[in-house]
C-alpha cells in the first residue's frame, strides 16, 4: 500500500506550460506517473508534453477524471489555484510554491479544513512520493527505492538524505512526505505520520522537523497516546541556529523555549521516539529499530 498517491492516482499538474510545471511534470511522466494533463488557463484545448492542456481544474476533472494535483503557480495566485482544485473536488493537493503570503494562507488554510474530503500538502514543499508508482513533486526519483520505512519531513534537502540512507542500509521507503516549512501548511506532522501509522506496509517512520512551532511535538505526544505502534526515528535541524532568526523556512524561527531544537528533540525522547542527533545517524538507527 501507500498513503496519498499511489500508481492509480490521476495527476494534474497547475501552471503546466511554465517553466517550473514543464520541467517537473516532464520529470513526473518520465517516472511513469500518471499525469493525465495540467491546468494553464487561456490555453485550453493544446497538448503540452503529450498530454491535454484544460482552461480550469473542474473541466479537468470532468474530461479526465482528475483526482490529485500538483500546483506550480506564482505565489500571487497560488492560493486561488488551491481553492480552485478543492472547489472541484481534486482529494488530494500538493503546492510547491514558495512564498505565499500568510494572509492568503490563513483563507486556504480555514477553506480546506471546511472540506471533508480533501488533503493539502505544502505549500513550499518537495511533494509526495511513493516509489515505483508515482512521484508527485521535484523530488529526484532514483533515489527512493519501494520498502518498508515511511518518511513524514519539513525540509526537502533532507528529505533525499534520509530516504538515501534507508535505502543505503537495506530498507526502501513506502511513501515519502515533504510537508513544507511554511508557518501555514495543509497537512501537519502528526496528519503524515498518522497516515504511515495506519498503513499496513509501513513497519518504521522518520520524522524530521526543525525549530519553530510545535508541529513535532503534537505528533510525539499523539504517537505516544497512541501506544508507540511502529518505531519512529527523529531528528530536529536548527540544533546551532540563534533565537528569534528565521533559519531557511519562513516557519523555522525559535519563538520560545519549546521551538528550539535541543527542547524539541527533549521532548520527542521523552515520548519514545528514536532521536539522533546527526542526518549521518538516521540509516543506522532505522537499521537497529528494524533489526
Amino acid at each position: 500500500m501507500s498513503v496519498l498517491v499511489n500508481k492509480n492516482s490521476k495527476i494534474i499538474v497547475q501552471g503546466f506550460t511554465g517553466s517550473e510545471g514543464t520541467f517537473h511534470a516532464g520529470q513526473m511522466i518520465d517516472y511513469g506517473t500518471n499525469v493525465v494533463g495540467g491546468v494553464t488557463p487561456g490555453k485550453g484545448g493544446q497538448e503540452h508534453l503529450g498530454k491535454p492542456v484544460f482552461n480550469t481544474v473542474d473541466e479537468a476533472v470532468q474530461k479526465a477524471g482528475a483526482d490529485t494535483s500538483i500546483i506550480f503557480v506564482p505565489p500571487a495566485f497560488a492560493a486561488d489555484a488551491i481553492m480552485e482544485s478543492a472547489e472541484a473536488g481534486i482529494k488530494v493537493i500538493i503546492c510547491i510554491t514558495e512564498g505565499i503570503p500568510t494572509a492568503d494562507m490563513v483563507k486556504v488554510k480555514a477553506y480546506i479544513d471546511a472540506k471533508d474530503d480533501c488533503t493539502l500538502v505544502g505549500p513550499n514543499c518537495p511533494g509526495v512520493i511513493t516509489p515505483d508508482e508515482a512521484k508527485v513533486g521535484i523530488m529526484p526519483g532514483f533515489i527512493f527505492k519501494k520498502g518498508k520505512v515511511g518518511i513524514v519531513s519539513k525540509s526537502g534537502t533532507l528529505t533525499y538524505e534520509a530516504a538515501d540512507q534507508v535505502v543505503k542500509q537495506g530498507f526502501g521507503i513506502t511513501t515519502a512526505i515533504g510537508i513544507g516549512g511554511d508557518p501555514i501548511i495543509g497537512t501537519t506532522t502528526k496528519e503524515a505520520v498518522e497516515l504511515l501509522m495506519n498503513d499496513p506496509e509501513t513497519e518504521a517512520i522518520v520524522m524530521i522537523g526543525e525549530i519553530g512551532g510545535n508541529l513535532e511535538a503534537e505528533a510525539a505526544r499523539w504517537i505516544k497516546a497512541d501506544g508507540n505502534r511502529k518505531p519512529v526515528v527523529g531528528f530536529i535541524a536548527g540544533q546551532t541556529a540563534p533565537a528569534g532568526r528565521t533559519m531557511g523556512h519562513a516557519g523555522a524561527i525559535v519563538g520560545g523555549a519549546d521551538d528550539t531544537a535541543q527542547a524539541k528533540m527533549k521532548i520527542l525522547a521523552e515520548n519514545g521516539i528514536h532521536v539522533v542527533e546527526s542526518p549521518a545517524k538516521i540509516g543506522e538507527m532505522v537499521a537497529k529499530v528494524l533489526a
